[in-house]
């Protein structure tokens, strides 16, 4: 009898090593992303604040150009008128009042102007009483308009033209020189003035600039 040995040959598994990241290589992947996210942020809204910035800035423009242009049309048909011989209208002047609010010129600008009809049934004439003022606001100041039919009664609503303005100043031009004061009541100056310039400021950014237009009334009132 042979005995024949039979050989177990143990094959031990060798541990396979692990793929996963270390504790701190997830830190220092957090802190990228956390960078990384906190500058995609701040590009996102700085972006986003830069366009708003911008389209507040073209709104200003349009508001001024649309409101210079108004006041330039109003006072191109500016008249006076003093009392008719049966002495049942008011007299009809031309006044522009120098103020100033804390050191910004703040002027009040008052006339009559000829509009064009409207197209509604409502009983109104050609003639409208218009005026401009600047009034503090919030440490702000706000140009209103009011604006009546001359031959119509009641108190007219002062509606806001622009905001945040830094200056409305009406100036008058007498054929020699520019003034800041005019009144055509009896006794004071005679007639429209030959032109009449009109400057708003705006605040941009730190710096204050003046926007202006000149208007040449065409009608010397009687």
């Amino acid at each position: 009898m042979k005995n024949s040995i039979t050989g177990t040959v143990c094959l031990t598994q060798q541990p396979e090593e692990n793929g996963g990241f270390t504790l701190l290589e997830l830190l220092v992947a957090l802190a990228l992303l956390t960078i990384l996210f906190a500058a995609l942020y701040g590009t996102f809204f700085s972006l986003t604040r830069g366009r708003d910035i911008a389209a507040a800035g073209m709104e200003t423009r349009r508001e001024l150009r649309t409101t210079l242009d108004q006041i330039r049309r109003e006072l191109s048909g500016a008249f006076i008128r003093g009392p008719s011989p049966l002495g049942g209208k008011p007299l009809v002047t031309f006044v522009v009042e120098d103020r100033d609010s804390f050191g910004r010129p703040a002027s009040t600008l008052t006339f009559a102007t000829f509009v064009p009809p409207r197209s509604d049934s409502a009983p109104t004439s050609d003639q409208v009483m218009v005026r401009y003022r600047a009034e503090e606001k919030e440490k702000h100041l706000e140009l209103t308009r009011e604006a009546q039919d001359r031959y119509l009664p009641g108190t007219p609503l002062p509606y806001p033209q622009m905001e945040n303005v830094e200056g409305f100043l009406v100036e008058c031009y007498d054929g020699s020189k520019w003034v800041r004061s005019w009144d055509t009541a009896p006794g004071l100056n005679v007639g429209v003035p030959k032109a009449v310039r009109v400057t708003i400021r705006l605040k941009e950014g730190d710096d204050t600039t003046e926007f202006s237009t000149i208007a040449t009334p065409r009608v010397t009132g009687s």
